[in-house]
C-alpha cells in the first residue's frame, strides 16, 4: 500500500501570503482531502501556553464530582450545550455506547443577528470560572481559522472565495471537550466497547486541537487505519459529512475512531478538544452542479444543514 499524503500546511502562508502562496495552500489542502482526508495545520495563532491552559481547565472540569457535572446536563438539548454523561452517544451503526463523557460550547451571537433566538445559552461552569473564559477564546480562534480554511476550500472547488462566509457567520459550530474515562475493569467490557467507534463527523470541517494521549486513528483511502500521534501543537483538520454532501463526494468525509489503550494504560484518562465547524441551519447542502457529471452522478437528496443535523443526532442517540 502507498503511504498516504499527509501534509503539514502553514496557515499563516494563506492568511498573510500573496496570491501564489494562497493558491498553493488551496491546492495542497484539496489534494490532501482527496488523498488521506485530513491535514495538519501549523502557524495557526493558538499558542502552546493557551493550549496547555485549555487542557488544564478541561481536566479540572471533568474531575468535578458526578453530582456537580450533572447540574449542567440538559438532556432536552440533545447534548448541544453543557455536560453529557457517559453512555449517551453511540457511533452510527454501533450497538454499544462510546466510553466517554463530554462538554459542549456553542455559538454566542454578539452582533444583533436574529439567529441568536435559535441557539440555547451556553452553560456557565460556576466551579471553574477560568474554564468559561479559556474555552470561549479557543472557540473564537478555531472558528477564525476554520473560516480561512473554508475560503481555501472554496478556491479549490472553483467557487467564489467568500462562498462559505455568509453560511458560517454566526454558524451553529460546537467546541467539544471530551474525557475518555479510565477503564477500571477491562474484562467487564462488551467486546465492541471502544472509546469512540468508527464514525464520520456531521459538520463541514473539524479542527482538532491536541490530545492528552494517543488513540486517534484515521482510515486512509487505502482502507488502512493510521494512528495520529498525540501531544503536538499542530491542529488536525478533516472533512465532515456536510462538505461531503455539498461536493457530491469530491471531498470525502474522514472516517476515524479512538481505540482503547493497551491494557497496562486502561486505567488512565484521555482528553481531547475538537471544534466542529457547522454552518447556519438554513444552508442548502444540495450538491454543487460543478461536482456532478456523467462519471459522478448525484448521490444525495437535497437537504438543509439543520435537517441533516437533526437526522444525524437521532442516529447517534443524542436526540429522540
Amino acid at each position: 500500500m502507498s503511504t498516504p499524503y499527509i501534509p503539514c500546511l502553514d496557515l499563516g502562508s494563506y492568511i498573510n501570503g500573496n496570491e501564489e502562496q494562497r493558491k498553493k495552500f488551496s491546492d495542497e489542502l484539496g489534494r490532501a482531502f482527496n488523498d488521506s482526508g485530513f491535514v495538519t495545520i501549523t502557524n495557526h495563532g493558538v499558542s502552546q501556553e493557551l493550549i496547555e491552559k485549555l487542557y488544564k481547565n478541561i481536566q479540572s472540569m471533568f474531575n468535578l464530582s458526578v453530582e456537580q457535572k450533572k447540574k449542567y446536563e440538559r438532556v432536552e438539548l440533545a447534548g448541544q450545550r453543557g455536560y453529557t454523561s457517559a453512555g449517551k452517544e453511540t457511533a452510527k451503526g454501533a450497538k454499544t455506547a462510546d466510553l466517554k463523557e463530554f462538554w459542549q460550547i456553542g455559538q454566542e451571537v454578539m452582533d444583533g443577528d436574529p439567529i441568536k433566538s435559535q441557539y440555547p445559552d451556553n452553560e456557565y461552569l460556576e466551579e471553574i470560572p477560568e474554564f468559561n473564559e479559556v474555552t470561549r477564546e479557543i472557540y473564537q480562534r478555531l472558528e477564525g481559522n476554520g473560516k480561512h480554511l473554508l475560503r481555501a476550500i472554496a478556491t479549490y472547488l472553483g467557487l467564489p472565495i467568500d462562498y462559505f462566509d455568509k453560511h458560517v457567520h454566526n454558524g451553529n459550530s460546537i467546541l467539544r471537550g471530551i474525557h475518555y474515562f479510565p477503564i477500571q475493569d477491562p474484562d467487564a467490557l462488551p467486546d465492541d466497547a471502544v472509546r469512540a467507534g468508527a464514525h464520520e463527523d456531521i459538520n463541514l470541517i473539524t479542527l482538532l486541537i491536541g490530545a492528552s494521549a494517543d488513540g486517534l486513528e484515521v482510515l486512509t483511502r487505502s482502507d488502512e487505519w493510521l494512528p495520529i500521534k498525540a501531544g503536538h501543537t499542530d491542529i488536525v483538520v478533516n472533512v465532515g459529512d456536510m462538505l461531503q454532501r455539498l461536493t457530491n463526494n469530491k471531498l470525502r468525509s474522514t472516517t476515524h475512531r479512538v481505540v482503547n489503550p493497551p491494557r497496562e494504560l486502561m486505567k488512565t484518562s484521555r482528553f481531547s478538544v475538537p471544534f466542529f465547524l457547522h454552518p447556519r441551519s438554513d444552508m442548502d447542502l444540495t450538491s454543487l452542479e460543478s461536482c456532478i457529471d456523467a462519471e459522478h452522478p448525484k448521490v444525495y437528496d437535497d437537504m438543509t444543514a439543520g435537517e441533516y443535523l437533526d437526522e444525524r443526532l437521532r442516529e447517534i442517540g443524542l436526540k429522540k
